[in-house]
């Protein structure tokens, strides 16, 4: 099968390659997994810089990406859940870095695996899994609800845009930092938008005087202003920043969740999420995906398409 792979830890693409590596074998309780497009994610080129060697052993070469949506080609034995020709989308991160899914094919366990939302096309659903899902962690421990005021810190990026999106739909009060470019997108998407940088917290207290109840952070970086515009007994958590453990947040990680993935793909069909995509780049240009994804000011997702 066609793949993208490197062979060694590097901070930059220079060990990324494309071109052919054996089909990945099908286990027990797995489906392989045509895939039809891949999301990009940040940590998608850390863990290619050995940011997540500490945690996680890697078997090289390795294919890159944990975001797919496809369609099911064959199941392994004890996979009853899904049946070939089933369009499917998935978290796919495993104990190991290895087998991701910037290929044609992934083995995916099917308890990490939901069916794709009509709601959206290959491109939005191959961009969900990881985004929405740390999104949604995001909101269930802050445990945002209809009396809450949300302060989303990077409300336009991917993971920010669906933690808008989910605080709207549960009717809390949502403000997001996002740059002035963005601010149209920000409040189409539920969100009151306020310019990030000097003055945010002036900025915020205009909107909600006697502070927010609750505070996602998905930048990083930001506990100072955090801490500045949260009411007494408020809710914090950051996706980017452990040191929120110190100061009574939390600090957010996500696991692979069939049926997590499952509630994002309903509320995807009944039209209160949805998915930005701001490019998408052929499985042979990933490495400028790679790139695009660094810059950190993509609108929505990056996703690959093979």
């Amino acid at each position: 099968m066609r793949a993208v792979s490197y062979d060694a830890y590097a901070p930059d693409n220079s060990r990324l390659r494309y071109g052919e590596l054996p089909e990945p074998k099908v286990a027990p309780g797995q489906v392989l997994i045509a895939v039809r497009a891949a999301g990009v994610n940040p940590v998608d080129w850390k863990v290619m810089a050995g940011g997540l060697d500490p945690l996680m052993d890697a078997v090289f070469p390795v294919i890159p990406g944990w975001d797919v949506a496809g369609v099911v080609v064959r199941t392994g034995p004890d996979a009853p859940e899904f049946a070939p020709g089933d369009e499917v989308m998935s978290y796919a991160r495993k104990e190991t870095v290895h087998g991701g899914t910037f290929a044609e094919y992934i083995a995916v366990d099917a308890s990490a695996v939901a069916r794709k939302p009509a709601g959206l096309d290959w491109a939005q659903a191959g961009g969900l899994p990881l985004a929405g899902l740390t999104a949604l962690r995001s909101l269930d421990w802050l445990a945002v609800e209809r009396d809450d005021i949300l302060l989303v810190h990077g409300a336009a990026g991917g993971v920010g845009s669906l933690a808008v999106q989910l605080g709207a739909a549960r009717g809390a009060q949502v403000i997001g930092t996002a740059s002035e470019r963005n601010h149209a997108f920000v409040r189409r998407l539920g969100a009151e938008p306020v310019t990030y940088g000097d003055g945010l917290v002036e900025r915020v207290r205009a909107l909600a005087p006697g502070g927010v109840s609750t505070v996602a952070d998905f930048v990083g970086g930001q506990l100072e202003t955090t801490l500045a515009v949260l009411a007494p007994g408020g809710r914090h958590a950051s996706v980017a920043d452990p040191t929120v453990e110190q100061h009574g947040g939390h600090w957010v990680w996500v696991r692979p969740d069939g049926a997590k993935l499952a509630e994002l793909a309903g509320l995807a069909d009944l039209g209160a999420l949805t998915v930005e995509v701001s490019a998408t780049f052929p499985l042979e240009k990933a490495a400028e995906a790679f790139d695009a994804s660094r810059t950190g000011h993509t609108r929505g997702k990056i996703v690959v398409v093979p």
